[in-house]
């Protein structure tokens, strides 16, 4: 077993992606819509990145629709929701996508950055999904009203 500060030489972010966390971070959190990224982890360079097109997603089908059967993601997604007391929040969360399809080696590369992830990009909380369709009880998950 290696110690655990061997996931930050294990990992890495390019300065620009460490960029794009923040400036997502920062924007998200006045914004009324959803706004969700996706990112993965290059097998090759163990580098955690967007996807190619950089997409921002607006609603939970639309990332539902662009999660890979049989590979893990980690999905930033800032959530505006009316809570049961009726004020307005925004929760900040990682949602750790890990399909049960996938193989024991993805399986082992993303839960290793998982905590990694997590700090670099600063959320509030991280929910675990196995299916795309878990992301239907999220607003329920994530206690809205």
């Amino acid at each position: 077993m290696h110690p655990p500060a061997s996931e930050a030489r294990l990992y890495t972010f390019s300065q620009e992606t460490k960029d794009q966390l923040r400036k997502f971070r920062l924007g998200t959190s006045r914004s009324s819509d959803p706004q969700a990224v996706i990112y993965l982890i290059d097998r090759a360079t163990k580098e955690i990145r967007q996807d190619e097109d950089k997409t921002v997603y607006k609603s939970l089908d639309e990332i539902a629709d662009d999660l890979p059967d049989n590979s893990p993601r980690f999905v930033l997604l800032s959530y505006p929701m009316t809570m049961p007391s009726g004020r307005l929040s925004v929760p900040y969360v990682l949602l750790y996508y890990l399909p049960i399809t996938c193989n024991a080696e993805l399986r082992m590369l993303y839960a290793g950055a998982k905590e990694l992830m997590r700090n670099t990009s600063e959320v509030g909380k991280v929910l675990d999904l196995e299916t795309a369709e878990e992301l239907e009880e999220l607003p329920e998950r994530l206690g809205a009203a």
